[in-house]
């Protein structure tokens, strides 16, 4: 991909190629979704503070843009210099950009309930914005896609979306992907039995922080909790023993013997039979944790082995997550790709294709009047054949048109001159090959269809 641009604002811009290099993969990915039953929905870039904020642990609020309050709102704040910030943020702000799209879709569902049938299936590709430092793979303000399926609790329901994450990935040419998977049963159940002061969400952000700071990160904390040296052996054996998912699942259930670990394990065995037979390396990970709040049951992240660009999808099961906005409309599991990292991975794996850069199919040439208005009356017919073509709009200097042509990566030009007047006949140019051949508009279309 091309030099990072960012505007005032510090949000992305994206040339025309880069936004015809997310629009391929949009594209497959919509084909996929709606290939596995579920239906597109939309919901607004704002939403109301509190409908956002508390959702997503401490570390999420800090990086919801939160929106200042019409009006002049500060005359009516009294000792504003003694507030902390978030006393302050709740006095200023009433609205936020929506900082997943989970979230908003968990609010619309219990707002539509009586319209909705369920289970839900829904898939949306949208916006989302982050109060985060820009970074490769890492933006302020990005497209999510996601789909979920909400008002079931089947495993099921697992099963298809990694068959999604499967899909997409191969749809896409990216081979070299694993897909770790974990269970947050698994990981209460470890964290009841451990003799720690931390509450649960602490203890699954420290095992987040594996990836990016190291097993010793985490090992630390659970010194820093003061965990007994036997405990915290048999945790550090999970990421330490190398063994197979099943081998991983036995002996966590064989040290850390709970009724919440157990019911974890039953269900990544049951999910893992299902998908035995799917093409994509698979990996139990009890260091996965998805440090949203929401989650409860499976989670999933992709990645990209031998790449430091980091995840490229991710999800899980959450129930009970609609009683927030005030009905229990069952469980729901869902997952998410972030368009612009797949986007970076692509481009350094060269795996987009060529078509991609294509701009246009044929431009004509502007030679004079009488000429061009022989050639857009072929450029209406090409378009009639779903063929991508323009007049070129000044009769210039044929060396410029030329030039414009080569940098735009069209395929073909065409000329009509004099000769070509007299002959009825199209002179075309294989830009990249500079062959060339005299044709008649339906040979013409025949040409370029066939490649």
């Amino acid at each position: 991909m091309s030099t990072i641009n960012y505007s005032l604002s510090g949000m992305r811009d994206f040339n025309f190629l880069e936004v015809r290099k997310r629009n391929y993969i949009i594209n497959i990915v919509t084909k996929l979704f709606e290939l596995y039953g579920f239906s597109p929905l939309e919901t607004p870039s704002m939403e109301k503070r509190n409908v956002l904020l508390g959702k997503y642990g401490d570390e999420g609020d800090k990086l919801i843009y939160q929106l200042l309050k019409s009006g002049d709102f500060l005359s009516k704040i009294k000792d504003l210099e003694t507030k902390d910030y978030k006393e302050v943020s709740n006095l200023i702000s009433d609205k936020a950009l929506r900082y997943d799209l989970t979230i908003p879709f968990a609010r619309y569902v219990v707002q539509n309930s009586q319209d909705i049938t369920f289970p839900f299936k829904r898939y949306q590709i949208q916006k989302v914005w982050r109060a985060d430092r820009p970074q490769k793979g890492r933006y302020r303000e990005f497209t999510q896609c996601d789909v979920d399926v909400i008002g079931s609790s089947s495993l099921w329901s697992e099963c298809d979306l990694i068959n999604i994450f499967s899909d997409f990935f191969k749809n896409l040419g990216l081979t070299d992907i694993t897909l770790k998977i974990n269970n947050r049963k698994i990981l209460e159940g470890i964290f009841d039995l451990l003799d720690i002061k931390s509450d649960f969400t602490t203890f699954c952000i420290s095992l987040d922080k594996i990836e990016k700071s190291g097993k010793e990160y985490f090992y630390n904390f659970l010194d820093q909790q003061n965990c007994s040296k036997n405990q915290s052996e048999l945790v550090t054996q999970l990421f330490e023993l190398n063994l197979s998912n099943l081998e991983k699942l036995e002996y966590i259930e064989s040290n850390f013997n709970n009724e919440k670990v157990k019911n974890g394990v039953v269900d990544l065995l049951f999910i893992l039979d299902k998908i035995k037979s799917y093409q994509m390396d698979i990996k139990v990970d009890f260091s996965l944790a998805r440090g949203i709040d929401y989650y409860t049951g499976s989670i999933f992240e992709v990645i990209c082995n031998n790449n430091s660009i980091g995840s490229l999808g991710g999800g899980g099961r959450y129930d009970g997550l609609t009683k927030i906005f005030g009905k229990d409309l069952g469980s729901g599991v869902g997952i998410s790709f972030g368009l612009e990292r797949i986007c970076v991975l692509l481009d350094e794996l060269n795996l987009f294709p060529e078509s991609v850069n294509k701009s246009l199919d044929v431009l004509f040439v502007n030679l004079g009047k009488k000429e061009a208005n022989v050639s857009q009356e072929f450029v209406t017919i090409l378009r009639k054949n779903g063929i991508s073509s323009e007049l070129y709009p000044d009769s210039v200097k044929l060396k410029k048109q030329m030039s414009y042509s080569n940098k735009k990566n069209i395929k073909y030009t065409a000329i009509i001159g004099e000769d070509e007047l007299n002959s009825g006949k199209i002179n075309l140019r294989n830009m990249k090959t500079g062959d060339q051949d005299l044709l008649g508009i339906n040979e013409l279309i025949q040409k370029i269809k066939n490649g």
